[in-house]
């Protein structure tokens, strides 16, 4: 990683909100702060709930971000602060074994993950003594990844603080394995785009090996972000987990209907390679193999030959053990689906024709419906948010992150922005008192913005 210069700060947020981070931190600390890291948030533009599953996405870095100001010190302890007065001080012993409570996600947790995988990357018995206060501008629970960009630049605070090197795929690849620390099963997507997102461009983010590929995005529109108001923390409940597993169960059951060993195939794009299969034969494929009603686990044993004890150990985990049905047809559908609209929205990108926006508004339409349908991630506040983004002038409304509340993404053709977050304010926040209140963070556009760094106190 590479340090950054005083353009950076003005580029990536106010020098007003800099200096304010440096006086609550001297203010309570008794000291400058002697290095700042910061990692932004990330909004998908299509490829919902598919990175898990082996396949590509195509994110772009948001202008939110997490911030956070340090100082080391010999104290034999670490301190993490919240300029947010609702989050909790907390403090522990740099010798003392890291603990994260799964079944209570605090905010420190999230902290904690990196800081762990910090120190079992790098085998440190004990780490350095810091003082670390955090100001974060991504809302919580949005899907704008804000958990994901506080882990990362927890790693990146840790990794600086006690003096070690990784480059930014490296760093990427341990955020995204720490982060399971709090029960999350992500695929990589938002700490992959945390730290190799670049100013002004969307990124295609590939998987094994990780590899980021620019994207440029049409001229004509810009993406504007509106949050439904309905929060969902991932790690506090188990629908995400129980969708990575029903995609973990329908790759083993296709690759054993083909007559391939299942016990190493855990995802959906590894049945693909080893069949050799474009993503419209596995289309087919999932209509042939699977049908659409919920499997039960005794048939789902019966026929990957299993005991029930395998498959609780094997293929669940830990907070979907309690999980009797599953969904296989659906969740394979739209992972395939999803999986070849993304191909199609890139390959949109590059040919700049002159129906580009059009066609990549139809994209979004269609995935929205099949997360909607399919997946079945929104919630009735996301697709009532989406239809009034469609009213209202977007060419193209999907949810964006986990779902089950959050946020949404619309493509708006440039010369109608005013009008169409004017019409969005009107028909989706105001009539809502509670939506109102939230209205100024909720109902943004937003440019791709760049990557995790760190920046040094002059």
């Amino acid at each position: 990683m590479t340090q950054e210069g005083p353009n950076f700060v003005l580029r990536s947020f106010s020098l007003d909100r800099l200096l304010n981070l440096k006086n609550t931190f001297e203010s309570k600390f008794g000291e400058s702060p002697q290095f700042y890291a910061y990692a932004p948030g990330r909004v998908n533009l299509i490829g919902e709930h598919i990175d898990y599953c082996g396949y590509s996405v195509l994110p772009m870095a948001i202008e939110q971000n997490i911030l956070a100001a340090v100082s080391v010190n010999r104290s034999g302890t670490i301190t993490l602060a919240n300029i947010n007065p609702q989050y909790r001080d907390f403090t522990l012993s740099c010798s003392e074994e890291i603990a994260i409570d799964r079944e209570n996600p605090k905010w420190h947790y999230y902290f904690l993950c990196g800081l762990k995988g910090i120190q079992e990357e790098f085998g440190l018995a004990r780490l350095a003594g810091m003082s670390c206060l955090v100001d974060g501008t991504i809302p919580p629970s949005s899907g704008l990844s804000s958990s994901s960009a506080l882990v990362c630049c927890a790693g990146l605070v840790t990794m600086e603080a006690n003096q070690k090197s990784l480059s930014k795929v490296a760093l990427a690849e341990l955020c995204a394995k720490c982060e399971r620390y709090i029960g999350t099963e992500g695929g990589g997507m938002d700490q992959s785009i945390s730290f190799l997102a670049e100013r002004g461009k969307a990124k295609l983010i590939e998987f094994k090996p990780l590899r980021a590929t620019d994207v440029k995005l049409p001229d004509g529109a810009v993406f504007v972000i509106s949050n439904c108001c309905v929060e969902m923390n991932k790690a506090a409940t188990s629908h995400f987990n129980i969708r990575v597993v029903e995609c973990r169960i329908a790759a083993k059951m296709l690759a054993r209907a083909r007559g391939l060993d299942s016990s190493g195939l855990l995802k959906l794009a590894q049945v693909q390679t080893e069949l050799k299969a474009s993503l419209e034969e596995m289309l087919a494929l999932v209509d042939e193999v699977l049908h659409p009603e919920e499997y039960s686990r005794e048939e789902i044993c019966q026929a990957l030959d299993v005991t029930s004890e395998q498959f609780s150990t094997e293929v669940l985990s830990s907070n979907t053990q309690h999980v009797t049905h599953f969904k296989l047809h659906q969740r394979a559908k739209h992972v395939y689906g999803e999986a070849a609209r993304v191909l199609r929205f890139q390959c949109v990108c590059s040919s700049e024709g002159a129906d580009s926006i059009q066609t990549l508004g139809e994209l979004m339409n269609q995935s929205h419906v099949s997360c909607r349908d399919l997946y079945e991630c929104s919630c009735p506040q996301l697709d009532q948010l989406v239809d009034v983004c469609l009213k209202s002038g977007a060419v193209g409304s999907r949810l964006t992150g986990a779902g089950w509340g959050g946020c949404a993404v619309s493509m708006v053709p440039s010369e109608k922005v005013d009008t169409f977050l004017q019409a969005v304010r009107e028909s989706y926040f105001l009539p809502d008192p509670r939506r109102a209140a939230m209205e100024g963070l909720s109902l943004f556009v937003s440019k791709p913005g760049g990557g995790a760094a760190i920046l040094l106190e002059e």
